[in-house]
């Protein structure tokens, strides 16, 4: 019997002005941007750390941090792409992944299809998106940045399949 397993992931990012906006694998021009070490896309953050924590294998910070250099500025489909391949070298197949961005900008249903489909191709898997806002509560209530929840179902290859 094959047992599947989930993760979980987060990610926050304040807004910075004088930022691109890179969200769900899309670019949102006009939109402010977001503060961190890279794009700082908290929909593919979150996704790839729901795909990292399912297959035990650390966290965004342990595998791309402040301390990795040669992924500052990086594109959070890299990131994703790359977590995606770590998941599968692990031994794992990649069932799908759901992400909420929560904020109140962009808005992620005009665009949504396009997010799906930039994903889940850099997961190899399907990748849902919805959005959420928070009523006004809470520094995404007050548009003070964006955060990404995931989850992803993630399967050990066996050789008997």
């Amino acid at each position: 019997m094959i047992v599947p397993l989930v993760g979980i992931g987060t990610d926050v990012h304040a807004f910075a002005e004088g930022r691109e906006c890179w969200i769900a694998g899309l670019h949102w021009p006009g939109v402010t941007g977001l503060a961190g070490h890279s794009d700082a896309d908290v929909v593919a953050h979150a996704a790839c750390n729901a795909l990292l924590s399912a297959a035990g294998l650390g966290d965004l910070g342990s595998n791309f941090g402040t301390d990795r250099p040669e992924w500052s500025g990086a594109s959070g489909v890299a990131l994703l792409t790359e977590s995606a391949r770590r998941v599968r070298e692990a031994g794992f197949e990649i069932g799908n992944v759901a992400v909420q961005l929560i904020g109140v900008k962009p808005r992620l249903g005009t665009r949504r299809d396009e997010a799906r489909r930039v994903l889940s191709e850099a997961v190899g898997a399907p990748v849902n998106v919805a959005g959420a806002t928070t009523d006004g509560l809470g520094m995404t209530g007050r548009a003070e940045g964006l955060v990404g929840l995931a989850t992803a179902l993630i399967y050990p290859v066996t050789l008997d399949q």
